[in-house]
């Protein structure tokens, strides 16, 4: 398997050279040159298997640069019940007819992020180790990014991690989660500024070459492709949760920021997994929603940007969003090229309504949404909790009403739980009165020590910050 740029770089790569390297030369985002088919006979083969060994069987589709028995121990060594809490690693249950949760939040830090993040840790680990070399990891977060991949990388070899987040705009239980972290290896910045801010410092110390290629810098963020792999094997699990044989659609609802979580089940659908409809669930920050009903992709201003009670969705500038938008322009680089760059980066928005190619997002690639509000995630919180005996975070509340919007008579629809309430409690204590409980072992989080550095939305302090903890 190769790896292309969505951009036209010529070159072609393998899966270990992207693992460590994130963004591609030209400032593209790598994906594979094909999507591999899967058909009914090996989707009844793979129905009954344990999560560790269909990871196995999907990722070795995409990584054929990794001794498959080596492969095999790393998916195995990642999805245990001991990190993730049951057997079925993403257990599905059925919430009302037709509409079910995935559990996705099991893991360590709380947050689905985990599921990739803690077998991205394992792939560099072992990776590092084969070449006997270090990367440093720059990465942005808007919340639970940045804890996952924090405890997925702490104390492991040859890997140091600089994780930017906004000063101030993430949950206190987010916040406590990687600031509490004491690891050598671990370094929080705060900026000044909105999430758009970091993921545009993490872009461009990325898009500089030569700092690059001196301090070894690589990424987490879903502009990663093992990241968004790791992803796909969830779509897949779950589908065999809602269903009982291979000839039945289901439909997922995804509440989407960065659009890294619903990019990777259009991966899945590319493979021929029976999706019908992908939903995206989108807060008052509704760029995604706003492209899917118009065909306008228009960024925000930091200053336009909403601070909401779903803060890890308070994204103007979704950047998995290219993956996407490659396939449906046919995978036509230079017309990616004129529309992230040249419209994109001179006017801050580009126009596909009047292109057939954007009539395809829904008939094709099956793409619908919808937007939330304030009012709305409390009135889903308070329902869900009444009506089910099931607390649900504010995300999640945004998929569920995007959902319920969105549903086919027969069609199951399954909502990608994104993480449990106590991460952020203020919101379900205003819609309930109460908090959620919380694991044990997060007890007194907030209180801990502090390990974090506060700069200001500046791509040279960073690189300052990285060089002179680097030396």
């Amino acid at each position: 398997m190769n790896y292309l740029s969505t951009r036209g770089h010529p070159d072609r790569k393998r899966f270990c050279e992207i693992l460590l390297e994130g963004l591609a030369p030209d400032g593209g985002l790598y994906l594979p040159d094909h999507y591999p088919q899967v058909d009914s006979a090996t989707l009844a083969k793979w129905r009954n298997l344990p999560y560790a060994e269909l990871a196995f069987q999907i990722l070795s589709l995409y990584i054929d640069d990794i001794p498959p028995a080596d492969l095999k121990a790393i998916c195995a060594k990642t999805y245990t019940p001991e990190v993730f809490g049951t057997e079925e690693i993403v257990p599905l249950r059925e919430l009302e007819d037709g509409v079910y949760l995935e559990a996705l939040s099991n893991g360590p830090t709380l947050a689905f992020k985990d599921m990739a993040m803690q077998l991205l840790g394992n792939l560099f680990e072992y990776e590092l180790a084969r070449r006997g070399a270090e990367l440093n990891i720059l990465g942005a977060t808007s919340g639970d990014t940045g804890s996952a991949a924090e405890y997925a990388m702490r104390g492991k070899k040859g890997v140091r991690v600089f994780m930017t987040s906004p000063d101030g705009r993430m949950s206190p239980f987010q916040q406590a989660q990687m600031f509490s972290l004491q690891d050598e290896n671990i370094h929080n910045i705060a900026i000044t500024g909105v999430f758009d801010d970091c993921q545009d410092i993490v872009k461009a110390v990325s898009n500089d070459l030569g700092f690059k290629r001196k301090y070894r810098i690589g990424t987490v963020n879903s502009i990663n492709w093992a990241r968004l792999l790791a992803q796909v094997v969830y779509y897949f699990a779950g589908y065999f949760q809602a269903t009982a044989s291979n000839d039945k659609p289901v439909s997922f609802t995804v509440p989407s920021g960065n659009f890294g979580n619903v990019c990777a089940g259009h991966v899945a659908r590319m493979m021929g997994l029976p999706i019908q409809t992908l939903v995206v669930a989108t807060n008052e920050n509704d760029v995604l929603d706003e492209f899917f009903r118009t065909g306008i992709y228009r960024v925000r201003a930091a200053a336009d940007t909403h601070e909401t009670s779903s803060p890890s969705m308070d994204i103007s500038k979704a950047s998995n969003f290219e993956r996407f938008v490659f396939d449906l322009v046919g995978r036509d680089a230079t017309k990616l090229r004129s529309l992230f760059v040249d419209e994109l980066g001179g006017q801050g928005r580009f126009d596909l309504s009047g292109d057939p190619a954007f009539r395809q997002a829904a008939e094709r690639f099956g793409f619908k949404s919808s937007r939330s509000t304030h009012a709305d995630r409390l009135a889903i919180i308070r329902d869900t909790d009444k009506r089910f005996a099931t607390l649900v975070d504010p995300h999640t509340a945004d998929g569920l009403k995007a959902a319920r919007e969105h549903l086919a008579p027969g069609v199951p629809m399954v909502v990608l739980e994104t993480a449990l309430p106590i991460k952020f409690a203020a919101t379900l204590v205003e819609a309930l009165g109460h908090e959620p409980a919380r694991p044990a072992r997060f007890e007194g989080i907030e209180a801990l020590p502090k390990r974090v550095v506060k700069l200001p939305a500046d791509v040279e302090a960073v690189k300052a910050y990285i060089a002179q903890n680097c030396d």
